[in-house]
């Protein structure tokens, strides 16, 4: 199945005009241009398109009914998405259930292998993987050889970000020490081009910035769950500590596991965990879904574009989901362009309005 690259949704006759009404009293990234995906930003020491494709489905058969007949179609997204600039792909040595754990990275190493487009893109391909904080995992060598079988699984040298997928400090605080000397290890022996934290509310992501600072370790990236469904005080104080920091922001679940792109309603829900979930907070979504719906007809976007595109406009880097073709395609569509100050404002009027919020994960720390 031949799979055309979407250029269209990168026409300079879709950029809309940018607002120009200042804001004085939110504090909100400087309106700039449009976000392409080939034009890359800092990373610590790499740069990455403003946006990249999480693989948390590629291997999740509990939550997202993955099947290895799946892995053809994954394959063409991985090559539809770098042919259009995206290099950034996040997995997790945890990815996957039961016998395929670790599949996400299998499959990435695989994509890679088998990319056929320049040498050049292929080796500025980014794979940021989060290592597991498993009970068992109380030394520094033993983290130091969780990142290299995650290596062998990708079957490459060096990774892009090897990050700490949670914080043991809120139930095993003696551990957490051991595993931030398994990020400088990794780094120093050249394992990972930078090291990052996901997780870390903001007085623990202090705290080993601080450290690895110490160590002569840049904290390149902190990933949280960030989106219009998930941007409270603890949120947005990470955001600001990160801003000032240098450390990149990679939001997580952007689209609040698909809350947010305008599928479900109180009658309509995923099959599964999602279902139970969704049924606790759908009711409540009607503002900020009618708000998304309403930017969306104007823009000639849809939903979960505009949402995705918020994220960016407040200066992270969103990477949502990916399992089918026409999900990778939807979510290039939120590249090229940007919302403007007003809609920025009445998105978030209307997630404040919308009385639930998306339940935090568990392993996040103040």
């Amino acid at each position: 199945m031949s799979i055309s690259t979407p250029t269209a949704l990168f026409s300079s006759s879709n950029i809309p005009l940018l607002s120009s009404s200042p804001i004085k009293t939110l504090k909100f990234p400087r309106l700039g241009p449009p976000l392409w995906p080939w034009e890359k930003v800092k990373m610590g020491p790499l740069t990455v398109s403003p946006m990249g494709f999480g693989t948390w489905a590629w291997g999740n058969q509990l939550l997202w009914g993955y099947q290895e007949s799946m892995d053809a179609e994954l394959q063409q997204i991985f090559n539809l998405a770098v042919e259009n600039g995206i290099n950034l792909f996040d997995t997790a040595d945890s990815y996957g259930t039961g016998r395929l754990v670790g599949q996400s990275e299998k499959l990435l190493g695989q994509f890679i292998r088998e990319f056929k487009g320049p040498k050049q893109v292929q080796d500025n391909i980014v794979i940021a993987t989060k290592f597991a904080a498993y009970p068992w995992r109380l030394t520094p060598g033993q983290f130091v050889n969780a990142c290299k079988s995650s290596l062998d699984r990708m079957q490459i040298e060096q990774m892009g970000i090897g990050q700490l997928h949670w914080s043991t400090a809120n139930y095993a605080p003696l551990q957490e020490q051991a595993l931030w000397d398994g990020l400088v290890a990794m780094y120093e022996k050249g394992l990972v081009r930078g090291v990052g934290v996901s997780n870390y509310g903001p007085k623990q992501l202090l705290k080993i910035y601080e450290y690895l600072k110490a160590r002569g370790v840049p904290l390149c990236s902190a990933q949280v769950q960030f989106s219009l469904l998930s941007f409270g005080e603890d949120q947005m104080e990470i955001k600001n500590i990160c801003d000032s920091l240098g450390i990149r922001l990679i939001s997580y679940s952007p689209l609040g596991l698909g809350m947010l792109t305008g599928k479900y309603t109180p009658s309509k829900l995923p099959r599964g965990p999602r279902g139970i979930l969704f049924r606790q907070i759908i009711p409540g979504l009607e503002p900020l879904l009618g708000s998304l719906a309403e930017i969306a007809e104007k823009r000639s976007k849809t939903i979960p574009q505009v949402a995705i595109n918020w994220c960016m406009c407040k200066g992270t880097i969103p990477i949502p989901g990916v399992k089918t073709l026409k999900q990778a395609e939807e979510n290039l569509g939120a590249l090229g362009w940007r919302l403007g100050a007003d809609e920025l404002l009445q998105l978030e009027y209307a997630a404040r309005e919308s009385p639930r919020r998306m339940i935090q994960n568990i392993f996040q720390t103040r």
